[in-house]
């Protein structure tokens, strides 16, 4: 089954073409990302295998316009891959958040978009753009079977304790103000993923998952299922993040936005947009660039590099004494899976849980699986590159084949 997935957000579309033979048997045919839509020239990178990247600048004025030339170029006879896009069978898409409307991945029809429609106040920033990529494949591809694939879902099976905060209770009921969590469709792939490079039973391990980059989270998987995650109501809650604050006194908010006069939108951009790595360190927000400073003396790089460890190895304490202990820890995203300095700083500090750090193995390891512990080690710990798009893929494949 040929299956293309889009990660639509508000001025970009990231996409895979896969053929899906079985869950394991698959072939990814081309890849690529559509940047810039709305502004005055948008840019489109597309890659297939065995080919050189081709990249074109041209003005994208909308989704549909974007999805459209990415369509064309699947067909181009010199950088396609389909003879036709009938070839095309389903559609999978990344959508942010599900809210207790969606435990599962689900096709997409009348009902299921009206649903996504109403969860955009609780997903402002994504659930809007996850919209346009389906009107755009219901434009454009009309009459294919799309799925929505949530970021939300595998969280859902957190227990109330965990995912009610502490306020009034009509707040629930009335907003469904919960904790929903994100990334799922990493966590999920990555910890089965950990189990299987140590031949560990999924159903049967206690797994914590960090999926660390621009955004992080961290879950805590007991037999399967996501039982705590570190993203709450919003994708703002957690670890210290590229421009998000993480978990903060909710005082500091009401005291930040009296003292300088700010409304919603003032504090929300300062949680959002000016605080994580760029509101410590002051001039970036790339991990990159902040090792580098603190590489040469910068304090407050230093400081922004402190946080994020600390906050993980508490989230890691944390978790493991919610699952009564754990076997596996897991490092993932950009940063989880690009950054031997961040592993190396929490691997060497969780003696206590049994974790024998394996510095040597560590130490220039870049974007590929790698067992971080020695053997012998009481509680594994890994590196494992993540695929979400191939997780929305295998779901869409799932849910398509069950609907027929």
């Amino acid at each position: 089954m040929i299956i293309l997935v889009l990660n639509c957000g508000s001025s970009s579309i990231k996409y895979q073409v896969l053929d899906m033979r079985s869950d394991s048997d698959y072939s990814l045919l081309a890849k690529g990302l559509v940047e810039r839509i709305g502004l005055e020239m948008g840019i489109l990178t597309h890659r297939v295998d065995g080919k050189d990247k081709f990249e074109i600048e041209v003005k994208i004025e909308n989704h549909t316009v974007g999805i459209e030339k990415v369509l064309t170029l699947l067909t181009d006879k010199e950088r396609g891959v389909l003879k036709s896009l009938s070839q095309i069978e389903a559609v999978g898409h990344r959508v942010a958040h599900g809210g207790e409307f969606f435990s599962r991945s689900t096709a997409i029809d009348a009902l299921s978009r009206e649903k996504i429609e109403k969860l955009c106040e609780l997903a402002p920033l994504h659930n809007p753009a996850n919209l346009l990529g389906i009107d755009a494949i219901d434009t454009l591809l009309k009459g294919t079977p799309q799925v929505a694939v949530f970021d939300t879902s595998f969280h859902q099976t957190m227990p109330d304790y965990a995912y009610m905060y502490a306020i009034p209770y009509e707040y629930y009921t009335k907003y469904k103000i919960r904790r929903y969590g994100f990334h799922g469709t990493s966590h999920k792939f990555v910890a089965k993923k950990a189990c299987d490079l140590f031949g560990l039973d999924f159903e049967k391990s206690k797994v914590i998952t960090c999926h660390l980059g621009n955004g992080g989270s961290i879950t805590a998987i007991k037999n399967g299922k996501s039982i705590d995650t570190s993203m709450g109501f919003t994708p703002l809650e957690g670890v210290i993040m590229g421009t998000r604050s993480g978990d903060i006194d909710a005082g500091i908010v009401t005291f930040i936005q009296d003292r300088e006069k700010l409304d919603y939108n003032g504090i929300n951009s300062i949680l959002n947009k000016k605080s994580g790595f760029l509101g410590v360190y002051g001039k970036s927000s790339d991990m990159r660039d902040i090792e580098s400073a603190a590489s040469q003396g910068d304090e407050r790089a230093k400081l922004a590099l402190n946080i994020l460890y600390y906050r993980v190895l508490k989230y890691i304490g944390s978790y493991t004494a919610a699952m009564n202990g754990v076997d596996v820890v897991v490092f993932t995203g950009g940063i989880g899976e690009n950054d031997p300095h961040i592993r190396l700083m929490v691997g060497t500090n969780l003696q206590f849980i049994g974790v024998d750090f394996d510095e040597k193995a560590n130490s220039g390891v870049r974007g590929k699986d790698v067992i971080l512990t020695k053997p012998g080690s009481r509680v594994k710990m890994a590196a494992v590159t993540t695929n979400e798009e191939l997780v929305i893929a295998q779901d869409t494949m799932m849910v398509v084949k069950g609907n027929k």
